[in-house]
């Protein structure tokens, strides 16, 4: 989902309810490095190192979808077949499907579990959510009525014969429709401009819940702030619009030559072939008769996507659509944009196409090659969501604000399209990530043009707010005011001082692509992640999950005492330093000299292991005037009061 006004949020999470009182030690190292922490051996699913287990599974579902949609009712009429395939070792007596439609009754939980005062993921919009005109079920060649509830945004289907383990598969049937909400939670709806209507389209379509080796079916409800957990499968799908409309969608269009003018596909084709980007319906041919290859009636679009969790489309007569090429190791790609005339500048969305292309190139350079033939940003009503080879972004966003929103949405094809983690349960596993590594993707697109600040003094100072909660907290069950902090920001920080601070730059990034090539198309938990990271960086980073991750723990680290050895400075200086709350790090310490010489030390975590004070020489030759902890403001001290220590309090050694 969008990451807006990255800097300017934090900015206002610094100025508010930041506490700097000093208070006695509350530190305990037993609690810190705790040998029972992530200590529960590995399986034959799950090994202990953070790898999938020789034996892990995981479901399947394929879709062959037909959908309609009928702009003058905002209507969408389907049927999808599902093939679902059992690889699980267990009988399964009953399927789980997803109905997300339904959070958008006036009954729904989300609607319940909306504050009064409103909330971007809470009801905005409501309809009758699905309505269901046949489901059926085929097994072993015979098909039956299913019997079948639904609850909330959950379908039950109650199979007579058990599927039986290790790839046996069945068939499920939908005829359904459901009225597309134009506020649809910021993750899909409709937008009026001044040539058409643009519609996102997303969640539109019954898929399977999760049945995986840790809990079974995953049936949280969609209450609106948890978003989704999708197993991998084929997409073959079919949208029928009036022939006026353009339609994008998730994977590759199948049937060119039957939606497309010749002169369309003549552009593509430039398009796949060049680094500049190349109109494909120019802002002066918008709605125009000549750019449709008929004038009446209703045109079917077909496309495919393979190996994906996921498809969604967008269908407009206002889109302006331009494209140029991914330039990749080892596939071709292909970078679109779609949005109205109305933004059609270089400040605005005539950047959209190389912003995207741009996001694609980096991180598949950084981290794992991008996996899909197309990718399309659409401008439209919602603000910042992502889906397989297509996101949409607000239309309003420009400069700084549409790059941030664009290389946060695609950033989401590494966490969670590639790599699939439980985004109902771990936001943080596909915000966090991804607005870490848009940090490098802002770093390396044109030489730095969105560059954020090399040292993050401001999010440091954003994560001490009070009433804070764990990362390790359901999605849903953040405060609205924490949601920010705790999904996107927190975890994003952790990784840039896992990366920059703790680790380094080699071991950490090593360690994040096994994680990522290990899990990619698969259903990593938060215990994979951090075993991973720890086997292949070759550290115990045991503490800093347990504390950063599991607890509310802040950190003070302090300088408590300087004492020349033999009252001599020319003999060394013995330093005190203190960790007084229950977070700890690696140190950092500056010594600035009277005679103008500054040295640092690096003292590991291991030196907090024993208690929370610690003693090291420095081997001083003159007066020290001061002795400063953290000296780059790397970390999230929350007394920066106490950091430093000046001369005037000097005592000597015993």
């Amino acid at each position: 989902m969008k990451l807006k006004f990255f800097f300017f949020s934090l900015f206002i999470l610094q100025l508010s309810g930041i506490s700097f009182s000093q208070q006695q030690s509350k530190y305990n190292p037993y609690q810190t490095f705790d040998p029972n922490f992530l200590s529960s051996p590995g399986t034959i699913y799950r090994s202990g190192s953070g790898a999938p287990g020789p034996a892990y599974w995981t479901n399947e579902a394929d879709y062959v979808i037909h959908a309609s949609l009928d702009t003058a009712k905002k209507e969408i009429t389907g049927n999808v077949i599902i093939t679902y395939t059992n690889n699980s070792p267990n009988r399964l007596s009953y399927l789980w499907l997803q109905l997300d439609q339904n959070i958008f009754k006036k009954t729904s939980r989300g609607t319940a579990t909306t504050p009064v005062n409103g909330y971007r993921f809470g009801g905005q919009s409501y309809t009758d959510g699905y309505i269901l005109k046949s489901v059926k079920l085929i097994q072993n060649g015979n098909t039956s009525n299913a019997d079948y509830i639904v609850t909330d945004t959950r379908m039950q289907i109650r199979l007579s014969k058990p599927m039986e383990p290790k790839g046996s598969k069945v068939q499920i049937n939908i005829d359904y429709s459901y009225t597309i909400p134009m506020h649809g939670s910021d993750r899909t709806g409709y937008l009026p401009t001044k040539n058409g209507t643009i519609y996102e389209i997303a969640q539109w379509y019954p898929r399977m819940e999760v049945y995986d080796d840790i809990i079974g079916w995953n049936t949280l409800p969609y209450l609106g702030s948890g978003e989704f957990y999708l197993d991998y499968g084929n997409f073959d799908y079919y949208i029928t619009v009036p022939a006026d409309q353009i339609v994008v969608g998730s994977g590759k269009l199948q049937n060119p030559e039957q939606v497309l003018t010749s002169e369309e596909i003549k552009r593509l084709d430039k398009a796949s072939k060049s680094d500049k980007t190349v109109y494909i319906i120019k802002p002066v041919e918008v709605n125009t008769p000549q750019m449709r290859p008929k004038s009446s009636g209703t045109l079917t679009w077909h496309f495919k996507m393979e190996n994906s969790r996921d498809v969604s489309w967008a269908s407009s007569t206002a889109f302006v659509w331009d494209a140029a090429r991914v330039n990749l190791k080892n596939k071709e790609a292909l970078a679109m944009s779609v949005y109205p005339v109305e933004v059609d500048s270089d400040s605005a969305w005539g950047r959209s196409t190389e912003y995207t292309k741009g996001t694609l190139e980096i991180n598949s350079k950084l981290w794992y090659e991008y996996p899909y033939p197309v990718a399309v940003n659409v401008a439209g009503i919602v603000n910042g969501m992502e889906y397989p080879g297509i996101v949409f972004c607000g239309w309003r966003a420009k400069t700084s604000s549409l790059w941030n929103v664009t290389t946060h949405e695609f950033g989401h094809t590494w966490f969670p399209m590639i790599v699939g983690s439980d985004e109902r349960e771990y936001a943080w596993m596909d915000e966090g990530f991804n607005t870490f590594i848009n940090i490098y993707s802002s770093k390396y697109f044109n030489h730095g043009e969105y560059q954020y600040p090399e040292h993050p003094d401001f999010l440091a100072r954003a994560i001490e707010r009070k009433n804070m909660q764990p990362i390790m907290t359901y999605p849903d069950d953040y405060r609205v005011s924490n949601w920010g902090v705790e999904s996107y920001f927190k975890p994003a920080f952790g990784l840039y001082l896992l990366r920059n601070y703790i680790l380094d730059s080699t071991r950490f990034d090593y360690a994040f692509r096994t994680y990522i090539r290990r899990w990619a198309y698969k259903h990593p938990t938060p215990k994979d992640f951090f075993r991973t990271m720890n086997d292949a960086a070759g550290e115990d980073l045991n503490w800093f999950w347990k504390e950063w991750f599991y607890k509310d723990w802040t950190l003070d680290q302090a300088v408590k005492d300087v004492k020349y050895i033999a009252d001599n400075p020319k003999d060394g200086a013995l330093i005190t330093i203190e960790n007084l709350q229950k977070m700890v790090m690696p140190v950092t310490v500056e010594v600035k000299e009277s005679n103008g010489h500054t040295g640092r030390v690096k003292l590991p975590v291991e030196i907090w292991q024993r208690s929370g004070e610690w003693t090291f020489k420095y081997n001083s030759t003159s007066l020290i005037d001061s002795v400063i902890i953290d000296p780059d403001k790397l970390l999230p001290d929350e007394n920066r009061n106490n950091n430093i220590w000046t001369s005037g309090t000097t005592s000597a050694a015993e």
